[in-house]
């Protein structure tokens, strides 16, 4: 009897990587579509920290970056954290990275080059523990000069946005009612998720008004204290949504007291089954 012959897996050379990429523009939408051993293809100028922690997270096995991941502005810490978790990470491949590649072609990476089967399409600096030391301290030594710039171009916006600062005016209206109440405003930082876990019975008892800034309201959904806007959108747009039995109409409907089902109570219905009862308080 023939035994079936075992069949080896193809190990890469030493030093190359191979895989399928995935690609975009912005890091952080990118990290919601990648799965463990894919290419990141990414066009991140100065790799911040909390970018490389959520590549190194997905469990990628390399980053191709059209831009420089250290551009000696300042001191950014994200390529540090790839190369401490053992993520290779070829720089400044140029824009015709983006028109080379489709998602999720397989390509090969070895040495500072990426090769499409026999194909050459683009070539860079693959980092190692010694560029990246050498490109932190020489960014480190013009920290004074960016500092500078930063200073002056708050000085800057503060003399052209004074009017919104100084009277409010342009302040754009907010219909959610925060006087009187707690305000927790969010930002993606290192450690974001322990800091969320840390507050969560802050949350649980005072339920302030959160306040998210960009990644930041990411990181409130993640956490599970708000629900996706998208969500509620198509619930809208696809005409699922009532307000004491009546239809809204359209995102740009407002509602007004005299659509209360009481003094201060508004049933609110999703769909068939879903309700919520919207109590207002004074």
């Amino acid at each position: 009897m023939r035994l079936p012959t075992l069949r080896r897996a193809r190990v890469a050379e030493p030093g190359t990587i191979s895989g399928p990429v995935r690609l975009d523009r912005r890091t952080k939408r990118l990290v919601g579509r990648l799965r463990p051993g894919d290419i990141a293809v990414i066009d991140h100028v100065d790799i911040d920290r909390v970018a490389a922690d959520s590549l190194v997270a997905v469990g990628v096995s390399a980053v191709l970056n059209a831009k420089p991941s250290i551009s000696g502005r300042y001191p950014n810490l994200g390529p540090e954290a790839l190369m401490d978790a053992g993520i290779a990470l070829v720089d400044d491949l140029g824009e015709d990275l983006f028109r080379a590649l489709h998602e999720g072609v397989h390509v090969r990476v070895e040495g500072n080059a990426v090769f499409v089967g026999d194909e050459k399409i683009a070539s860079g600096l693959r980092h190692d523990s010694a560029s990246i030391h050498a490109a932190m301290a020489e960014a480190r030594e013009g920290l004074s000069v960016q500092l500078e710039a930063f200073a002056a171009n708050t000085m800057e916006f503060l003399k052209q946005e004074k009017e919104l600062l100084l009277d409010g005016i342009g302040v754009p209206d907010v219909t959610t009612k925060i006087a009187g109440k707690h305000a927790l405003i969010v930002v993606r930082g290192y450690d974001y998720k322990a800091d969320l876990e840390v507050l969560r019975p802050y949350i649980r008892e005072f339920k302030p008004v959160l306040i998210g800034v960009d990644g930041g309201a990411d990181a409130l959904v993640e956490a599970g204290f708000a629900k996706s806007k998208a969500e509620a959108r198509r619930t809208v747009e696809q005409g699922g949504a009532y307000v004491n039995n009546r239809r809204v109409e359209g995102l740009a409907t407002q509602l007004k007291s005299s659509e209360l089902a009481s003094e201060s109570v508004m049933v609110l219905r999703s769909g068939k089954k879903k309700y919520a009862l919207l109590r207002f308080r004074d």
